[in-house]
């Protein structure tokens, strides 16, 4: 891998991460545009620039976590259920990721998207800060984003979904999304390197320390724009993105450019 190609990498993990289109679906699509294969080295590359992602909203929300401890009752409540099936069917989640399930996922992520906005009302929605989200709502969000360990459906968009259907407005959905990113992310991620360390040598580690800080300085500018938007507008259309970038997946795999299984 060129540096360059790190770079833009880096830059797609930070901005794809909070956004509910599915950051693994884009990260294998533009490797695929690079012509990057999906070798074990590589995915392992994907999975150490997720950290710098975590960082971003670390940063962003610095005084909320380190602060507020009502957050992280709520957030560690939430993110049992992850915990415990991700550990459980680690090697089933694997399994999964080919880019036909992340082809059909985004599509189908992105048609619900569409009909939870069609129905969605939000002044009926009275949870409007992430530290008053009852603890069994916390519990629910956080098997919602259980549902996001099959690649293409997006562990933001996953919990963004939850937490309209359970009641949370829009800005809150997204900002318990972001929060809830931190432990379930840095958790995934160090089990994540742990599985496939010897996949990583010395010669990685600029390519990594540079997508790393690509994707860092990407998500901070991410997450401002994407809370700003949500203040004011609705998710119709990344729901319309998901399913384009999903058709986008299986003409390219029909056409041979994407290895299908």
């Amino acid at each position: 891998m060129e540096i360059w190609q790190a770079i833009i990498l880096g830059i797609v993990e930070g901005l794809t991460e909070f956004l509910p289109i599915s950051s693994t679906g884009h990260l294998i699509l533009v490797s695929t545009i690079l012509g990057i294969k999906q070798t074990a080295t590589h995915k392992a590359f994907e999975v150490v620039i997720q950290l710098g992602s975590i960082l971003a909203v670390v940063y962003l929300y610095r005084y909320k976590i380190f602060k507020n401890i009502e957050i992280w009752k709520r957030l560690i409540l939430a993110f049992i259920p992850t915990g415990i099936l991700g550990y459980l069917l680690y090697k089933l989640i694997k399994s999964f990721f080919n880019p036909y399930i992340v082809s059909f996922m985004l599509i189908i992520g992105g048609i619900v998207f569409i009909l939870i906005e069609y129905f969605y009302k939000e002044k009926e929605h009275s949870i409007k800060k992430p530290e008053e989200v009852p603890y069994i709502k916390a519990v629910l969000i956080g098997l919602f984003q259980s549902l996001a360990m099959v690649p293409g459906t997006s562990r933001s968009g996953a919990t963004i979904i939850g937490g309209l259907l359970l009641g949370l407005d829009r800005k809150t959905a997204t900002e318990f999304s972001f929060l809830l990113a931190v432990p379930t992310m840095f958790v995934a991620t160090i089990y994540d390197v742990y599985k496939n360390y010897q996949e990583l040598s010395f010669d990685n580690w600029i390519n990594l320390a540079i997508g790393f800080l690509f994707a860092f300085l990407s998500a901070i500018f991410s997450v401002k724009i994407f809370l700003k938007y949500v203040s004011k507008h609705n998710f119709i259309p990344f729901g319309m993105y998901r399913i384009v970038v999903g058709i986008i997946f299986l003409v390219l795999i029909y056409l041979g450019y994407i290895k299908g299984i």
